[in-house]
C-alpha cells in the first residue's frame, strides 16, 4: 500500500483562506447571512482552522485580549451593541441628521441607525468587505466564548460573575473599588489574569467613555445569551445597491474626474507627471520642511525635524510647512468622491527660488515636471483608482487628452519575513495570493539606493494578500522558504502594476517605458511573536524609513 498524503499546515491554512473567501463572496451574491447560521458557521470555523497570527489565541478558550483592541481600532464604536449590521454604498447617509462613525484606523464612515442597527458604507471595493467580515467573524467568536463561559449549561441562568459585571456596568457612576471588583469579576469570565485586564482596560478606556472595556465585554455577552436563550439571530446584510454597484468603479472614476478636471483648470495637463503613492506628508515634507523651519531647527539634522513634524503635539510646525508649500505650488485636494483618498499636486514651475530643498534643473516652465501625491488605497481599491486615473481624459470636444505619466512610484508599510519593523523591502516581482497571478518589474529602486544608512533593505518577491487579518505563519514560511524567495507581504502592488501594465502595454494610454518604483519599509514581522499588527504601531520607528524612501523617489525624478 501506498503512504498516505496528509496536508501540511500550510496547505491547510492556504485551503482556509479560500473557503473564507469562497463563503464571502458567496454571502455577498445571496445579500445576508447570520453569524451563527450554517454560512457564519463556516466563516468561524475556516477561521479557527486558520488561526492567524493577529489573532492570538482566537482558537483556545481564554479571551484573545490584543487582537480584541485591534479589531476595535478598524470597526465602527459601539458595533457590539447591535443585532443588525448593514454593508452599503454611498447612499447620502451623509445627508442625513446622523454623524459618521469613523473608525480609529480604517477610514470608513459608519452610522448608527438606530439601538440594534449599524450601517458600515463600503466605497473601497470587495478588500473593504473582507477586511470586515473577516474582523466581524472574529467578534463573533469572541462574542460566543463569554456566553459559552457564563451560561450554565441547560437552564437559562448566567454564573455569579456575569450577575455582578451587569450589576456593575448599569451604574451610572462606579468608584474604584466597585471597578477593580468588576475587573476581577471579567478576569474570571475571559480566563484571563487581572494584570493582563488592567492593560486592556488601559488602552480601551477614553475621557468620555471611561468603562468602555467593561461595556464592550458585556455587550458581546449580552447580545450572544440573548440569541442563544430566544433564538433570535445577529444578522449581517448587504444592500442591493452595494451588491449592484460593486466593481463598476464608480467611486474611483468620480476620483480621477475630479483630479482630471484640476489639472486642466490649472493647465497641467500636457507636463509630466510623477505620480507617488504615499502618505500625506513626506513629500511636502522633504520639499519644503528645511526652508520652512530653518528658524526654529537652525542646523538640525533633517531626521530631527521630521520626527518633530510627526509628533502630534506639533500642528502649529505642520501648518508652517504646509503654508510654505501652498506659496510654492502645492494644491490640495481633499477627497469628496469616497474613496477617501485625498491627493496634492506639487506644480514645480511655481517654486520660488531657494524654497525647495532640492536643486531642480533649470528647463522651461512647460516642461517642469507635476508632482502627484495620492493617499494610500486599500487592497483591491489601488487598481480601481489607478486604472480610472491613466485612463485618457475625453473634454467637451470629445477629443482624448492622454496623461503625460512620467513615472510611478509606490512606497508604503508591508509586513516584513526577515528582519524588524523599519527595515526595508525592494520588490522586484508581485505575487497574488491564491491565484497564478504574478507580476516581475523593472523597479527603478534597488537595495544598493540604502545601504549605509542604518536599515537592513531586503529585495525580491512581495506577495500581495487577500487581507492581512488572514495570514499565519504556515504559509509566510512556506513563502519565505520556497523558491519565491518572497521578502514581505502587503495588499496593493498586484493591483497597482496590474493597472500600470494595462495602461501601458495594451491600452497605450501612458508611455510604455513609464518607469516604476516600489519600496516599503516594515510595520511588523508576522513570523516573530509578539510583532504582528497587533503588537502596536511604529511610533517614530517609521519616521526614518518613511523619508528615506521619500528621498530617493524624489532624487530619482528630479535627476530624470
Amino acid at each position: 500500500m501506498g503512504k498516505t498524503l496528509t496536508p501540511s499546515r500550510a496547505q491547510e491554512s492556504t485551503n482556509a483562506i479560500e473557503r473564507l473567501y469562497i463563503t464571502m463572496r458567496h454571502l455577498f451574491n445571496r445579500g445576508f447571512y447570520k453569524p451563527n447560521g450554517v454560512s457564519g458557521d463556516g466563516l468561524k470555523n475556516a477561521l479557527l482552522a486558520l488561526r492567524p497570527e493577529i489573532y492570538g489565541s482566537v482558537a483556545e478558550e481564554k479571551a484573545e485580549l490584543s487582537g480584541l483592541v485591534y479589531v476595535l481600532e478598524r470597526l465602527p464604536a459601539g458595533i457590539e451593541q447591535c443585532k443588525f449590521i448593514n454593508l452599503t454604498t454611498d447612499e447620502g447617509f451623509g445627508n442625513s441628521h446622523m454623524e459618521a462613525i469613523i473608525p480609529p484606523k480604517r477610514r470608513r464612515n459608519c452610522y448608527r441607525i438606530d439601538d440594534e442597527q449599524m450601517n458600515i458604507e463600503i466605497t473601497r471595493g470587495r478588500s473593504d468587505i473582507y477586511d470586515i467580515l473577516t474582523h466581524l467573524t472574529f467578534l463573533f467568536i469572541e462574542s460566543d466564548k463569554i456566553c459559552k463561559r457564563v451560561l450554565i449549561p441547560d437552564t437559562e441562568k448566567t454564573i455569579r460573575d456575569w450577575s455582578k459585571l451587569e450589576a456593575t456596568i448599569k451604574k451610572d457612576e462606579i468608584t474604584q473599588e466597585e471597578r477593580e471588583i468588576a475587573l476581577i469579576h471579567t478576569a474570571n469570565i475571559l480566563g484571563r489574569s487581572f494584570e493582563e485586564i488592567l492593560e486592556i482596560y488601559g488602552k480601551l478606556r477614553t475621557d468620555e467613555n471611561p468603562e468602555r472595556f467593561l461595556k464592550i465585554i458585556y455587550w458581546l455577552g449580552k447580545l450572544s445569551l440573548e440569541e442563544e436563550i430566544t433564538g433570535e439571530k445577529r444578522t449581517v446584510t448587504f444592500s442591493s445597491l452595494l451588491r449592484e454597484r460593486l466593481g463598476h468603479h464608480i467611486h474611483g472614476e468620480r476620483w480621477a474626474d475630479n483630479i482630471k478636471e484640476t489639472l486642466r483648470a490649472h493647465k497641467l495637463l500636457g507636463r509630466p507627471i510623477h505620480i507617488i503613492s504615499a502618505n500625506m506628508h513626506s513629500v511636502m515634507n522633504s520639499l519644503f520642511a528645511r526652508h520652512a523651519l530653518a528658524p526654529e531647527f537652525n542646523d538640525s539634522s533633517s531626521l530631527k525635524i521630521y520626527e518633530a513634524l510627526s509628533s502630534s503635539e506639533n500642528e502649529t510646525l505642520r501648518n508652517k510647512v504646509k503654508q510654505v508649500a501652498e506659496k510654492n505650488g502645492m494644491i490640495s485636494l481633499y477627497d469628496t468622491s469616497g474613496t477617501n483618498i485625498d491627493v496634492q499636486i506639487f506644480d514645480l514651475a511655481k517654486l520660488v527660488s531657494g524654497a525647495c530643498g532640492y536643486d531642480i534643473r533649470e528647463e522651461p516652465d512647460e516642461k517642469k515636471p507635476i508632482i502627484f501625491v495620492m493617499d494610500y488605497a486599500f487592497g483591491e481599491q489601488a487598481y480601481e483608482t489607478i486604472d480610472e486615473l491613466l485612463k485618457p481624459f475625453g473634454d467637451k470636444k470629445k477629443q482624448d487628452a492622454f496623461l503625460n505619466v512620467a513615472s510611478i512610484s509606490i512606497m508604503g508599510k508591508a509586513g516584513i519575513l526577515e528582519g524588524g519593523k523599519g527595515d526595508l523591502m525592494i520588490p522586484s516581482a508581485h505575487i497574488f495570493e491564491g491565484t497564478a497571478d504574478n507580476y516581475p518589474f523593472k523597479n527603478e529602486l534597488c537595495a544598493a539606493d540604502f545601504e549605509g544608512h542604518g536599515l537592513k533593505v531586503f529585495e525580491g518577491t512581495m506577495v500581495t494578500v487577500l487581507g492581512t487579518s488572514l495570514q499565519n505563519k504556515d504559509i509566510l514560511r512556506f513563502f519565505h522558504n520556497s523558491t519565491w524567495n518572497v521578502i514581505g507581504l502587503e495588499m496593493e502592488g498586484v493591483h497597482y502594476q496590474k493597472a500600470i501594465q494595462s495602461a501601458s502595454k495594451i491600452r497605450k494610454s501612458i508611455r510604455e517605458d513609464v518607469k516604476v518604483r516600489y519600496a516599503y519599509y516594515a510595520s511588523d514581522n508576522p513570523l516573530e511573536t509578539g510583532s504582528t499588527l497587533a503588537s502596536g504601531g511604529l511610533g517614530t520607528t517609521g519616521v526614518k524609513p518613511t523619508y528615506l524612501i521619500t528621498d530617493k523617489i524624489l532624487k530619482q525624478i528630479f535627476n530624470s
